[in-house]
């Protein structure tokens, strides 16, 4: 990969460290890690100079700092890391800058601290408002902390705040969805993403299911779930632009929209992922082997990868994939790579194509994997 100076680009900023492990959790996160901070906060300067070294130039568009819990991250540390950041990259005037916060472990230095560094968004992990089901999911917040972490970031002058919403809940009815959503909205955020439960193979969750601890909710409640999540927020003035993902006018994630439209990010930290090119790495997901310098995974992703994964992650939005935009990626044109294989998904109204872009239907929202196997 040749880069190309003065390149956009997204940063991905991994903070793996957690008080607890959430029972549907699969992410490279750490409990009881804390004594690894010091170190942690070290080795992600020194791979910031090592990614600035390599793309020089480069322009940061976004910036996503996600985990485990980055509002753990003793304040102090993460100051140093920010200002690491912006001694070696240039930061676009608009750019959007993101962390992602837990409720109930976020302070007022550490709030002031990110307003200082230039963040102006922040992402707290709400996901559902009984007591009951934040307790199944193993989440060790309240609503009410809900509350007084999104009364203290505006208190700080954040005006751009996202809540992460679960649906599909063993156990939650569609009065829970309802009673969470209306909650949430009551606190006046300017997004909302309200995730489908996933299962992940190897946790606690997992495990509990198998037992028969916990009971899945079946497909048509899931849809039904999703559909009062989509009609209530339509109704409120939240635009969905992606499948899982609701905002007020102007306050999409750019940092996630930028992912789906596969535009180069640089990963950071253990875990993390980056695309620049046609290489994409991963850094160890295992917090000893980062500090320990192992080195990253890295892949050549070929053109009929490339272009599959243009399709698979532009089918998220809504806008959908662009006629344009492929060509000006992949060198060739959507319809002569997909337009054979579209024609199922066309005649069952699974995908629309229409002024320039290909998108999934209301219906085919719900069953993409479908459309995926068409096109693979």
């Amino acid at each position: 990969f040749r880069h190309t100076a003065l390149m956009e680009a997204g940063l991905y900023l991994h903070i793996p460290f957690c008080k607890s492990k959430c029972a549907y959790c699969d992410f490279a996160s750490f409990a009881g890690q804390e004594g690894n901070m010091a170190a942690y906060a070290e080795k992600v300067q020194q791979e910031i100079r090592q990614k600035a070294e390599k793309y020089p130039g480069t322009t940061l568009s976004t910036l996503f700092i996600g985990g485990g819990t980055p509002s753990l991250f003793p304040a102090e540390k993460m100051d140093k890391v920010l200002t690491c950041i912006h001694q070696h990259f240039r930061f676009h005037p608009d750019a959007e800058c993101t962390c992602e916060c837990n409720p109930g472990m976020v302070t007022k230095a550490f709030l002031q601290m990110l307003r200082r560094q230039g963040i102006n968004r922040l992402s707290f992990g709400a996901q559902c408002a009984q007591p009951h089901l934040l307790n199944m999911l193993g989440r060790i917040h309240t609503w009410e902390d809900v509350c007084s972490s999104v009364s203290l970031a505006r208190e700080c002058g954040f005006d751009n705040i996202n809540l992460d919403l679960m649906l599909g809940l063993p156990g939650q009815t569609e009065q829970d969805v309802l009673e969470t959503l209306e909650k949430a909205l009551a606190l006046s955020p300017t997004h909302l993403s309200c995730y489908g439960l996933i299962v992940e193979e190897g946790t606690v969750l997992a495990r509990q299911v198998e037992k028969g601890l916990w009971h899945l909710p079946d497909e048509e409640t899931e849809r039904r779930e999703y559909a009062l999540c989509r009609h209530l927020l339509l109704e409120k003035g939240f635009m969905q632009y992606e499948i899982s993902n609701f905002a007020l006018p102007d306050f999409h994630c750019r940092h996630n929209l930028d992912c789906w439209r596969r535009k180069e990010y640089i990963g950071i930290g253990s875990a993390a992922c980056g695309l620049m090119g046609n290489v994409r790495w991963q850094n160890p997901p295992s917090l000893q082997d980062y500090l320990n310098d192992v080195p990253a995974s890295e892949e050549i992703i070929s053109k009929e990868d490339a272009m599959f994964e243009t399709m698979m992650l532009g089918l998220r939005t809504m806008e959908g994939v662009s006629e344009e935009r492929f060509e000006k990626m992949h060198g060739i044109s959507l319809q002569k790579v997909y337009g054979e294989k579209l024609q199922k998904p066309l005649q069952e109204k699974l995908v629309q194509w229409q002024n320039g872009y290909v998108r999934l239907t209301e219906t085919g929202l719900s069953l993409q994997n479908r459309v995926l196997v068409e096109l693979m």
